[in-house]
Parts: C-alpha cells; structure tokens; sequence
C-alpha cells in the first residue's frame, strides 16, 4: 500500500513538475524576455523525461502542448474575443493547433529512442540535432508555423546568444539554445567536463561576434514615420466606419514630413478598385507636399477579378493620369484560416458566424522586387510573412531598408503583438538592416540591424512613431547560404551518421 501510494505521489509530482515547466515557456519570450530561462526549462524536460523512464513520448508531447497553449492563447481571443465565435467552438479550436504543433517535439524523442547511443551522445548530440529538424520541420509542414521555436526566446536585448542568428538564422540560435540545455543536463548531473566545455565555448563565441558587423551603412539615412490607427477591428470592415477611418489616417499622413511614410497593413479596408480616385490622389498629394513617400496597406482584386490580394501601395510616384498606376507589394504567405480557408467544405459554415472579412487571399509570388521610397530601397512583407525569414531573402539582398506592415487587432491585447516584434528583431538580425514596423494597434517600432527596438509606440493608440534610420547593404551569412536548408540539410546528414553508428554499435554488441 505504501509503495502504490509512493508511485502515485511520484506521478502528481512527475506531472506537476512537467505542468510547471511548461506553463513557464511564455515568461521566455516577448513582452517578458526571459531569455536566460529557456536553456534551463529544456534542460528540466530532459532531465524530467529522462529521469522518469516511462511513456516519454507521451510526456513530451503534453508538455509541447501545454507550452503552446499558453504561448498562442491569443487563439481564442481572435476566435471569440474579436471574432465572436461561440465558446461552444472557440475554446476547441484554440487547442486544435496546439494539438498539432505538440506532435513535432514528440516526433523529435521517438525519433531519439532509435538512436542506440550513450547517454552522453544521446542527449547531448542526437537531442538537440533532432529538435532541431522537427523545429524547422514544423516552420514548413502545410503552411508552416514557427512561432515558440527556442530560438525565438534569444532574440532579445542583453543576449549572448542573439548573435549566432546572422550567421545560420533562427534555427541555428534554436540548436544552440538546445545544445546549451541538453549540456547543462549533463554537466550537472553526470559530471561531463566535455558539456560543460560545449557550453563554455558556445557562450565564449557570442562574446567574440557581438561586436561583428555583416552589412554596412550605405551612407542614406532617412526618417520615417510609422503610423498606429488604432482602428478598433469590429469596425474596420464597416462601412458606416470608413469616413472616421480615412480621415484618421489622413490626418497623420499629413502632418508629418517624414521621408517615408508607411501606413498598416488593410489600413484601407475597401477594395483598391472600389476606392474613389480622389481619396488615394489626396493622400499621395499631401505626402508629396510634405516631401514624404507613402504607401498604404490596401486589399486589391487580382487581375482576373476573381480573387484578392493583400498589398502595400507606393504612392511615392502616384500619377492618376498614368495607365501604369504604382509599385506594389502583395503579401505572399498566407495565414491557414485566416486570410484563406484550407477544407472550405468543412470549415466554411464556421465562417458564416464569424465576423471575418476577407479570408481568402491569393498569393503575391516570391522575391518580389522592393519599393523606391526616398533614398531607400524598402523591401515589404506584410503581417505572418515577418515569420519566414527564409522567404524574405530574395527581396532583402535587393534593399536597404526592411518594412512590416501588420493588423494584429485580431488578438487584442494578447501576447500575439509582442511576440511578433520578437520575429521582426530576428529578421532584422538575420538580414543585417533596419525593420520598421507599421501596425493597427501595436507593436509599431523601429529595429536596428543588431535586432534592439530602437524606439516604440504604446499598444492601443492613435499615433506616429517618427525615427530615423540608415541604409544597409551587403549580405549576412545566413543571406549568403540562402537560408536554413543547408544547415538543416547538414544536421540530417550528422543525424543519419549517428544512426548508422547506433546501429553498428548494437550489432556489434549483439555479435561479441
């Protein structure tokens, strides 16, 4: 009896323990910039797993759904906060994509338990390799979504380990931080010197990039202007709405005198096509009179007429009497239920009883060419595209300036904003320029090349950031190697060496 009662206890606190360490992920990442914490919550999973010994696929897999719960609880506040959705619906749907997210993780422990190493090389070698991949696997899988990858959690002020991501990006930074939990593992629990020299030389490296340089400064500065509607987004879409909306914006737009000017993304919510001529000529009119280039977030009818796109406008060169029109930037990938329906047999009558406008985008296509704006070469991504840094490149190594124009008025006051910030700070690291940042209700900031925020507004405000900034040329590592595949492609080669040799050592023990 008292043996059955041990093992219980043991269990409750088992669980606990794993229930704790994850619920604390989020204290890890934007607005609260943990960093420090990450490494050690990885290295309490292992050591919790490890130590347990039983069902630890399963262990994983609640603890990265319980993570991740708590990390993207701003579902269910654009479910049924903003959108309006039942709880009846929402509060299952906003564990549906945690549900699926956990399964990456655990893939990375099945996955470990084919692999018939030492401890030591198990944990300290193939853990953080195979973590890695599933963590890249899981940036790609459908549409892919990578927000809660460990790297993510460096990427703040005052961490040693921010400096690797110009070098291999996030999922480099996501290997260390990794690398540096599993070793911790073993440095204190089974005395490795050879851990405890990884982690030394890890955080001895950092020290030794941090003053390292990748791009420079082309000499053109500018100043911007950033401008925060705070267009509440149950009115957005409405149209008794659209005179307080355009008159807001105008308002910023003309009383600055920025040299680019950039406005958020859908800041004007009716079709390009179905907008009086007049009012896009009085925008660009007074920003050319202020001497600003501006461009506008706007959806716009594809060519055929049959779908739409999510675009940002150039106005800096806005002629109404020229059959060209002006520059666009149309928003390329695409949020899964969001902005267009996968299974729209299935989840379409979902739509009918949400107010959600507009979700079903097509897509702009890739590498698509920066605006000239100013003396600056603006490349644009809109919203869930500052998620991918791989897919920014192609226009990144064509510009100086690097732009993101967001509505994260879908998530409230969640955590949703910030962490999207802490994307844009891991591009602007990544590709070595400044990221300025237009959104509805906030984050709107300004990022350096180093990825520090350099100045922001506070969330839930009618205002305009104004800073200045400077060009950047040249590529990164991570642009010259053209993105995370060859450095995932060489963690699966190291992968499947290590399992090649787990075998041969099995056979060969098998065999003496």
């Amino acid at each position: 009896m008292v043996s059955k009662n041990f093992v219980w206890r043991t269990r409750l606190i088992y669980g606990f323990a794993l229930s704790v360490l994850a619920l604390a992920t989020p204290l890890t990442f934007a607005p609260y910039y943990c960093f420090w914490l990450m490494p050690l919550l990885f290295a309490g999973l292992i050591f919790l797993v490890d130590g347990y010994g039983q069902r630890k696929i399963l262990s994983v897999y609640y603890f990265a759904w319980l993570a991740y719960t708590a990390q993207f609880w701003w579902i269910h506040t654009a479910l049924h906060d903003v959108s309006g959705l039942s709880n009846v619906f929402a509060i299952p749907l906003t564990f549906l994509l945690p549900l699926y997210l956990a399964l990456f993780p655990a893939m990375a422990f099945w996955l470990l338990e084919k692999f018939h190493l030492s401890r030591q090389w198990t944990i300290g070698v193939a853990l953080p390799l195979l973590w890695t991949i599933t963590e890249f696997a899981r940036e790609r899988a459908l549409t892919g979504f990578g927000w809660g990858a460990l790297g993510y959690s460096q990427i703040a002020d005052n961490s040693p380990l921010a400096v690797y991501a110009p070098i291999g990006g996030i999922h480099l930074v996501t290997l260390i931080t990794a690398c540096i939990g599993a070793w911790l593992v073993l440095a204190i629990w089974q005395q490795s010197i050879m851990a405890a020299l990884g982690v030394f030389i890890l955080f001895s490296g950092s020290w030794a990039l941090r003053d390292v340089a990748f791009t420079k400064s082309t000499g053109e500065r500018a100043t911007v202007a950033l401008l925060q509607g705070n267009i509440e987004q149950s009115l957005k879409f409405d149209e008794n709405a659209l005179v307080n909306t355009y008159q807001r914006y105008y308002q910023q737009v003309s009383h600055t005198q920025a040299d680019i000017v950039v406005l958020p993304e859908t800041a004007f919510p009716q079709f390009l096509q179905h907008i009086e001529p007049g009012l896009i000529a009085q925008f660009a009119d007074v920003a050319m009179r202020n001497g600003s280039a501006l461009a506008i977030g706007v959806p716009a009818l594809s060519k055929d007429g049959r779908g739409y796109l999510n675009t940002m406008a150039n106005l800096a060169n806005y002629d109404p009497e020229s059959s060209q029109g002006f520059e666009f930037y149309s928003k390329n990938h695409l949020v899964p239920f969001g902005e267009y329906k996968p299974f729209p047999a299935i989840t379409e009558p979902l739509y009918q009883i949400m107010n959600m406008p507009l979700a079903d985008f097509q897509r702009g296509g890739e590498g698509q060419k920066p605006f000239s704006m100013a003396n600056q070469k603006v490349a644009f991504n809109i919203c869930y595209e500052d998620g991918f840094g791989d897919e920014l490149i192609l226009s990144a190594r064509q510009s100086t300036l690097l732009a993101n124009s967001s509505n994260m008025a879908w998530y409230g006051n969640s955590n949703a904003m910030w962490q999207q910030l802490q994307q844009s700070q891991a591009r602007a690291l990544e590709l070595g320029r400044y990221m300025i940042r237009a959104t509805n209700t906030g984050a709107t900031a300004i990022v350096s090349p180093k990825g520090e925020v350099l100045a922001q507004l506070a969330p839930n405000v009618d205002a305009v950031l104004e800073g200045e900034i400077e060009g950047m040329t040249g590529q990164t590592p991570y642009m010259r190697m053209g993105g995370s595949k060859p450095l995932i492609s060489l963690l699966t080669v190291l992968s499947g060496v290590l399992f090649i040799w787990g075998k041969w050592r099995r056979k060969t023990k098998r065999t003496v």
